[in-house]
């Protein structure tokens, strides 16, 4: 089975003290490639080191709504000034980091949350808008966060900007209005831990609604533990369950929505499986090339010894 964990956080505090080790717990569970989302400039800055570590993970880079900048009384014209000014230079690191790392796949999270702030919609939105841009410059999709913000979410994508290359809706809310219009936009839907939950009225419906071809899984790591994990810390082992869910409500197997899943996220994210050679492939490889080698050497030698002995016995 392989598995694509489409959006974690293993550059989360939470993950500080055991990184490496759920890492390698992750892997052995049957993760076989992940993508570690910034969600601020300095996260983004600790996602790519952790992608660098590593062969199969990826990173994005960019500045969630509820990371851009905030300031408090102050008035309209200074606030504007100084949130744009600080903005450029935030996107303008985002920018560079981008084009120094490869592992970087797409512009992300960005996007839209009313849940936890009201009071700066309208720099959100110009968060949101620069940053399509950014990724538009880049060539790279970009990973939407959105929460209790759908109705100008989707006015932006509509409206306002054209996406390129398209993109993700990362953990999207079980929202059937914009589950339609993001499908309508060509964007894709990734589904975490709360179509498991059992709270989750609508799940079995907005499963059914999102083709298969347009489907992603994710864990967000270390959040939103699906059932019957919840209440813990997740990390990518537990994607399962997700997967297990959307199995038992499309009629498939397990393994059949891994693949394909999988497969959406290497088309969306452009990334080119025949250069994803691990460290160990590439020992593999050599050592195969040293088997047929070694032993043409060993003959030309053999065969050299026995020319110098006839030689010194007839010529001496």
């Amino acid at each position: 089975m392989q598995i694509f964990d489409s959006h974690a956080h293993y550059n989360d505090e939470k993950f500080e003290m055991d990184r490496e080790e759920t890492i390698k717990k992750v892997y052995e569970a049957g993760v076989k490639k992940l993508i570690c989302a910034g969600y601020s400039l300095d996260s983004s800055i600790e996602a790519v080191k952790i992608a660098n570590k590593h062969d199969n993970i990826y990173a994005t880079a960019g500045i969630s709504p509820n990371d851009i900048p905030v300031f408090e009384n102050e008035n309209v014209d200074v606030k504007d000034f100084f949130f744009e000014d600080i903005m450029n230079e935030q996107l303008k690191k985002i920018k560079q980091l981008v084009e120094k790392n490869h592992q970087i796949v797409a512009i992300g999270e960005i996007g839209l949350d009313y849940y936890w702030n009201k009071e700066n919609k309208k720099e959100q939105k110009l968060a949101f808008i620069n940053q399509i841009k950014l990724a538009n410059e880049l060539d790279l999709p970009i990973v939407i966060h959105t929460r209790e913000a759908v109705m100008d979410t989707i006015d932006i994508l509509k409206n306002q900007i054209n996406v390129k290359n398209k993109g993700v809706f990362h953990c999207c809310p079980l929202n059937i209005e914009l589950i339609r219009e993001a499908l309508k936009l060509g964007f894709y839907i990734s589904f975490a831990g709360p179509i498991t939950f059992k709270n989750s009225k609508n799940a079995t419906e907005v499963i059914n609604l999102v083709p298969l071809d347009k489907m992603l899984v994710e864990t967000d790591s270390p959040y939103l533990s699906p059932e019957p994990k919840r209440g813990t810390r997740n990390d990518s082992s537990n994607i399962i369950y997700t997967i297990q869910k959307i199995a038992e409500v499309k009629n498939m197997s397990a393994e059949e929505v891994a693949q394909i899943t999988y497969n959406n996220a290497i088309k969306i994210f452009k990334i080119n499986v025949n250069w994803c050679i691990s460290t160990d492939d590439v020992l593999l490889f050599y050592i195969t090339r040293l088997r047929v080698i070694l032993p043409f050497f060993l003959f030309v030698e053999i065969n050299f010894n026995i020319f110098s002995c006839f030689w010194i016995i007839n010529f001496k």
